[in-house]
């Protein structure tokens, strides 16, 4: 049977959640030939379904992961829960603060330095200047962008602007943290860094949503995970049964 509200300590909770994108049937040229098929009546779409009746429920300090090939979803399901994106259809229920970390720069002015954009991207996840500068130090140490800080953004390699971002959105333990593949960015120090203060927030009371191509993750750190597949759900279990299903979907299909 489905779950039909959300429980007393659910997090996150999705009925029937569907992300629909109209798109034209045949490959149009130009603005002119779009116009003129258009009075003519000749232009014709079909719903492509980035996601498709999509129900989920999770609680409040899980690590919960999302986990599919490239197209399957995954992104589109972080940013319909965190509000970047309203759904075509469906339910979609939050309790707390959300803070997140959507794709490497989210909030970064390229223009600005390291040091102006963590004053910037820490006021856009809902902290006052104070409570910035309380923990601008913790941020920098963690980063370990160097000199780097008072450079501009644009600048930064990707790495770089990944580390800057991580340090931020994780300097306080929010209600609900999400990630979408920055654990897989940065070398394997980082990523070790990384892995230490999720494990940090799992001892919390944070809700975390962490998308990721790599299964040991998911393994190890997410309670909970699901597979997208094409827009769907295709299994959800812990995050070592999902794990495991995903590992043999890919052998079988090489």
């Amino acid at each position: 049977m489905s779950v039909t509200e959300p429980g007393k300590h659910t997090a996150v909770f999705l009925q029937d959640v569907s992300v629909a994108y109209r798109i034209p049937t045949e490959r149009i040229g130009s603005i002119k030939e779009y116009a003129i098929k258009k009075v003519l009546g000749k232009v014709s779409h079909k719903h492509y379904y980035a996601l498709n009746d999509i129900n989920l429920t999770i609680d409040r300090g899980e690590i919960f992961g999302v986990i599919g090939r490239n197209g399957a979803g995954k992104s589109t399901l972080l940013k319909v829960i965190s509000r970047v994106l309203y759904p075509t259809s469906g339910r979609v229920w939050v309790k707390g603060l959300v803070a997140p970390l959507l794709q490497l720069g989210a909030g970064f002015h390229p223009e600005l330095t390291g040091y102006e954009n963590v004053f910037l991207n820490g006021t856009l996840l809902g902290h006052t200047h104070k409570e910035i500068e309380e923990k601008i130090q913790d941020i920098l140490a963690f980063s370990e962008i160097g000199d780097y800080i008072n450079a501009p953004i644009r600048t930064y390699s990707s790495g770089m602007i990944a580390r800057l971002g991580f340090s931020i959105a994780t300097a306080w333990v929010p209600d609900i943290l999400i990630l979408d593949e920055v654990l897989s960015v940065g070398d394997a120090a980082f990523q070790a860094k990384c892995g230490d203060r999720m494990q940090e927030l799992i001892k919390s009371e944070a809700t975390v949503l962490l998308v990721t191509h790599a299964s040991k993750l998911i393994s190890e750190l997410c309670s909970q995970a699901v597979l997208l597949d094409r827009g769907r759900i295709i299994t959800t279990g812990t995050g070592v049964e999902v794990s495991k299903y995903y590992a043999e979907l890919l052998e079988k299909a090489n």
